[in-house]
């Protein structure tokens, strides 16, 4: 379009320059300098045709001058073409370096628009690999999940696979065991069977010579015991005939005999006075069911040494369980809540300070009673057990009997701790309407007696309904500490102890002077195959048991045991044993609801 432009723009400058007509833009100028111009046009204007032809006339008249008048024209016109040719290739230089400038403009806009392009492909290029990328990064991301999937689809099958195997390979060794303890059984019987038919072929072989021997025997002894009956029977005859005949003997004999039998009968009453008096002064009350101190004060030193002999067997105990709270098995927070109790009371003696009363609460069997043993003798204080179900049958001198009990505690020199269990049972609330006037008097004798703090007696109550108890009752505690049933862990230890203490434990002979003498040797049992597995097992199966219940399976444990031919407790008994007391126990639980 430039280059249209500008050969158009040289052609119409070159024929105006020319005077020439027409112009043509493509064609080349070819024109001689010395060529004659071209006439004028004629010029239309309104002179007439007069002065045209005066013109011509006086070209006619002067040729020499219009020659020159021609050359000069034309040397003007030479001159002013050379000039126009000057500026035509000026501007056609011009017109040059503006097409090379359009020219190199497009260019760069070809090039601009060339790397624009290039560098969109680029975009576009880099766009459909990055979408590319990320299309094969979703595959293998799928690809993977899906064999993750997979692996853990066939890990699971392969588990269920290999505890579907154990199962069945358990099974079949618990059939294979009971099947071998079967045949140990028969085995057993038969050969039980064949001994006791060949010992009653001996017995029969020898029945008859013991017989004959056991007749003589009877023989002689009787006429042995006939002899000497006729001889004591002849001096009593003959001293009854002496005395018989003899008026004084007689009177003697009998004011002897009757002095002798009001002598006897004096002494028997008496003794019966006196020592009913002396028990009451000095002896141990009757509410006081079991007590370290001993019953009367000349026995202390007895009760101290078996005290101490006890001490130091629960200490053996505690360390070779591994627990520093003897045969008492309790939660960790609650046996550690225990231990710092004593070592509060035990610092509480020695400086003299008052003592702090107790309540412990929890379901029946959970260790009370025997946690407030271990209490009494970590803090060195003497121990003494009442139950609240004595009160009530005592009648009006159960006030008396309460007073006795505060006094006689008051005389320990070591301080006494007082445990009172099933609490409830005389000290439940005062409104109600079945509490007789005797119980409601020995529950305020109890509650004066314990109004002020004591630095002699330490009280305990023990209750499973601890809001039975009257608000008073509740004022005067310090300290209230819950007994739950044992955890999972707690059953396992209390298995594994009292499997040591009824079952490995079985048959040993206390220590003692003539206690081989007199008592007959047990036959110690036979453990097989008792592992630690399998006690985890039954402390899982003994769910809701408490320490008592636990201790009842161990016996029962025992009792299948002895029941036993060989006296052998294997895991197959064993597992016997806990479910029936397990199914028991659910029973027990359910007629508990029944009657609720």
């Amino acid at each position: 379009m430039a280059r249209v432009v500008g050969a158009g723009l040289i052609s119409a400058l070159a024929s105006a320059a020319l005077g020439v007509d027409c112009a043509y833009a493509d064609g080349p100028f070819n024109f001689s300098p010395f060529a004659s111009p071209p006439p004028p046009p004629p010029q239309a204007s309104s002179d007439s045709p007069a002065a045209a032809q005066s013109g011509t006339a006086a070209a006619k008249a002067e040729p020499p001058r219009v020659f020159d008048v021609i050359k000069k024209q034309e040397e003007t016109r030479q001159i002013e073409f050379t000039s126009k040719g000057a500026e035509f290739k000026a501007m056609q230089a011009q017109a040059e370096t503006e097409r090379q400038k359009v020219i190199y403009e497009e260019q760069k806009k070809l090039s601009q628009q060339q790397a624009q392009i290039k560098s969109q492909m680029a975009r576009y290029e880099d766009e459909l690999a990055r979408k590319r990328m990320q299309a094969e990064n979703e595959h293998h991301r799928a690809r993977n999940q899906e064999l993750v999937k997979m692996q853990e689809e066939s890990s699971i099958r392969q588990e269920q696979a290999r505890r579907a195997t154990e199962e069945q390979i358990q099974a079949q060794r618990r059939q294979t065991e009971r099947e071998k303890a079967n045949i140990e059984r028969e085995t057993i019987r038969v050969k039980a069977m064949a001994e006791a038919e060949g010992r009653a072929h001996e017995a029969k072989l020898g029945e008859e010579v013991n017989r004959r021997m056991l007749v003589e025997r009877a023989n002689a002894e009787r006429e042995k015991w006939l002899a000497a009956i006729n001889t004591t029977f002849d001096h009593i005859g003959g001293g009854l005939r002496a005395i018989l005949t003899d008026q004084n003997k007689m009177v003697v004999a009998v004011g002897g005999v009757t002095a002798l039998a009001a002598g006897i009968y004096t002494t028997r009453e008496g003794a019966r006075v006196i020592w009913s008096y002396v028990d009451r002064i000095l002896g141990q009350p009757s509410l006081i069911r079991e007590s370290s101190r001993g019953k009367y004060p000349w026995s202390g030193l007895f009760s101290r040494g078996m005290s101490t002999l006890s001490s130091n067997t629960s200490k053996a105990s505690a360390s070779n369980n591994g627990n520093g709270f003897g045969d008492v098995i309790l939660n960790p927070s609650l046996q550690k809540r225990i231990q710092q109790l004593a070592s509060a009371t035990a610092n509480t003696k020695s400086h003299q300070a008052p003592f702090r009363n107790m309540l412990f609460y929890g379901p029946p069997g959970t260790g009370k009673t025997m946690a407030a043993r271990e209490l009494a003798r970590k803090s060195g204080l003497d121990y003494a057990l009442m139950t609240g179900g004595d009160v009530a049958p005592l009648g009006p001198q159960a006030v008396t009997k309460i007073h006795q009990l505060f006094d006689w505690g008051k005389k320990s020199k070591r301080g006494l701790l007082l445990f009172i269990d099933e609490a409830d049972a005389f000290l439940c609330e005062r409104n109600k309407t079945y509490m007789s006037e005797a119980q409601r008097s020995a529950l305020n004798a109890l509650l004066f007696r314990t109004g002020d703090q004591s630095k002699d007696i330490v009280l305990a109550l023990a209750t499973n309904r601890p809001g039975d108890l009257d608000s008073a009752v509740a004022d005067r505690i310090d300290e209230v500490l819950e007994f739950p049933l044992p955890g999972e862990d707690e059953r396992f230890k209390l298995l594994k102890l009292y499997l040591d203490k009824y079952i490995a434990k079985a048959g040993a002979r206390k220590p003692g002077l003539f206690s081989h003498l007199f008592k007959k040797q047990q036959q110690k049992i036979e453990i097989k195959d008792m592992t630690d597995d399998i006690l985890r097992e039954a402390a899982a199966r003994t769910e809701g048991f408490s320490g008592r219940e636990i201790a009842k399976t161990m016996a029962s444990v025992q009792a299948a045991v002895y029941g036993s031919e060989n006296c052998v407790l294997d895991p197959i008994l064993f597992r016997e044993v806990v479910d029936y007391k397990g199914a028991e126990h659910q029973q027990r639980r359910k007629m508990a609801a029944n009657d609720e």
